[in-house]
């Protein structure tokens, strides 16, 4: 057996020494975290939350669009057009009739795909987990509707379909309380974007250039 310290016993030891001092009665931390924070600000009716949401996304310049179910086949449909989408990735439970009146030839979600296949995708179209009103924040965390993670992050163009107004909530806390911490999380606010040091904007840099977001009624 090899004499050198592995990382994983250093990292323990460094764990133990900066534990040593605690009490044993120190409460748990799940106990000694205040929990009495705001669950949200202000009181909203349900029309409001979603209205919310609607101008947040806007201010993250997200496009929103707003339409029930018989209609959101012929959106898709026009949203895909006016990209000149020839390719459109779909999840593997994403509802067909989503996709019934579009053209574009479907790339299925599949794990043997390339990053280059998947470059050569125009759009995506997901739903999601939930939408937060408050941050104007879309949750994907990897449903059947939704795919895996990589698929939203290469497409330029991702369309994301919102349940109203069951999938809306106020605030992060409440967001966190349907969400299953153990699932692959992807927080969407607006269109992928960084800035360098002059302050320049640049979009698609880590995700989708164009985010359009559906509140399906």
């Amino acid at each position: 057996m090899s004499s050198e310290v592995s990382s994983r016993e250093r990292i323990l030891g460094r764990v133990r020494r900066a534990l040593a001092d605690v009490p044993q009665d120190d409460p748990p931390y799940a106990e000694a975290v205040a929990r009495d924070y705001l669950r949200e600000h202000g009181s909203r009716s349900v029309a409001e939350t979603v209205e919310l949401l609607a101008e947040n996304l806007a201010d993250y310049r997200a496009v929103v669009h707003r339409t029930d179910a018989e209609e959101l086949p012929y959106l898709v449909m026009r949203l895909l057009a006016e990209r000149g989408s020839r390719y459109v990735l779909v999840p593997p439970g994403l509802p067909p009739a989503w996709l019934s009146a579009a053209d574009p030839t479907r790339v299925h979600d599949r794990a043997v795909s390339t990053p280059q296949e998947l470059d050569e995708v125009e759009s995506v179209i997901t739903g999601c987990a939930v939408a937060v009103a408050e941050t104007g924040t879309i949750v994907l965390d990897g449903g059947p509707d939704q795919g895996r993670r990589r698929i939203t992050l290469v497409p330029d163009h991702h369309i994301c379909v919102v349940r109203v107004p069951e999938q809306v909530v106020s605030s992060v806390p409440q967001a966190l309380e349907r969400l299953d911490p153990a699932r692959p999380l992807t927080w969407i606010s607006g269109p992928s974007a960084t800035s360098d040091i002059e302050l320049d904007r640049v979009e698609g840099v880590h995700g989708p250039r164009t985010l359009e977001v559906i509140l399906l009624d």
